[in-house]
């Protein structure tokens, strides 16, 4: 005897989760950008523009990336974006200065 289990896969797939997803992720590199550009032209930070804007999307992308996995976070994507590039600009120079 064979026992088949039918799958019926839906004709049209529902993409307005991954829309939201791809929009949240680059607003979340835009505000990265923005914050990295601002911290280097306000004296906050003495990286060079394009180091701190790098410095400010990696971590961007890794807190929203842990976000995804996880949940964890603030309630609102942009503040999550904030937070992350702060935390990066923070954590990454001094981690290699002596």
């Amino acid at each position: 005897m064979c026992f088949c289990v039918a799958v019926r896969w839906p004709k049209v797939r529902s993409s307005e989760r991954d829309d939201a997803m791809f929009m949240t992720l680059m607003g979340t590199v835009v505000i990265a950008g923005i914050i990295g550009y601002a911290s280097e032209r306000t004296g906050w930070t003495h990286n060079g523009i394009l180091q701190s804007m790098i410095i400010c999307i990696g971590g961007a992308f890794l807190f929203y990336f842990i976000r995804v996995m996880f949940g964890v976070g603030f309630a609102s994507p942009g503040m999550n974006a904030i937070v992350s590039s702060i935390g990066a600009l923070v954590i990454v120079p001094f981690h290699w200065r002596r």
